[in-house]
């Protein structure tokens, strides 16, 4: 007899990506130059070797493109492809606000942050429903860090019994656990392409900033904070 066999995929959080306007990286520049001439720093108490981050201004008009309508398309795509995040709440409810546009978003943080070579940032999560990174400027290659000797050349075997560089070396990396219990992670290779790109990401999610070396220029990138706005 032939077996009636079903597959099932089992679903997981994900998160969405975009890449941005020249117009939108310009103001987002403006506001870094501004912050800049009368820095504010934000303090996150994170453990680990990195610099201060400077608070942005979060109700500059230069924003407006990105929030009224980059952030409120992300936001939507994820919600639609994979619902919405539980935090504390029900996900079904908040969802069905969202699509009856019951509810709208507001921008609870913005800040910049620059990272030098040698320099990380730990494993950590943020407040809010929805976070996200924008890389502004990445001075470095990962292709060419893995090729490093701190990248640990050699430490990792392949299946076929070729050595491997370290894959995290300058990269940004979420982290979370499969439906077994086994931590994952998913990496971002830190290259000139990923300038102006944009993820947004539920913000209990946990992610991390691996160091570079072997460059004195410095790594920008912009985070931000998004909770309901009712």
């Amino acid at each position: 007899m032939e077996l009636n066999i079903n597959v099932r995929h089992l679903s997981n959080q994900g998160v969405v990506e975009t890449r941005l306007s020249e117009e939108i990286v310009s103001n987002l520049w403006t506001l870094i130059n501004e912050a800049k001439e009368q820095p504010e720093d934000m303090n996150f108490n994170l453990k680990g070797n990195i610099s201060p981050s400077l608070r942005l201004d979060g109700d500059s008009p230069l924003l407006d493109d990105l929030n009224q309508r980059t952030i409120k398309s992300l936001i939507n795509e994820s919600i639609l492809e994979f619902g919405a995040p539980n935090r504390n709440w029900n996900s079904l409810s908040l969802q069905q606000m969202i699509i009856d546009e019951y509810t709208d978003w507001k921008l609870e943080s913005l800040w910049v942050d620059f990272q030098n070579k040698h320099q990380f940032t730990p494993p950590h999560d943020h407040s809010g429903v929805y976070s996200f990174v924008i890389w502004m400027q990445i001075p470095t290659s990962f292709k060419e860090q893995s090729k490093l000797p701190i990248a640990g050349m050699g430490d990792f075997i392949s299946d076929i019994g070729e050595p491997q560089s370290n894959q995290s070396v300058s990269n940004f990396a979420f982290t979370y656990t499969n439906i077994l219990g086994k931590t994952e992670q998913y990496m971002y290779n830190m290259e000139k392409e990923m300038e102006a790109c944009m993820v947004l990401f539920p913000s209990n999610l946990t992610h991390q900033v691996f160091p570079f070396y072997e460059s004195d220029d410095v790594r920008i990138s912009i985070s931000g904070n998004l909770d309901l706005e009712t």
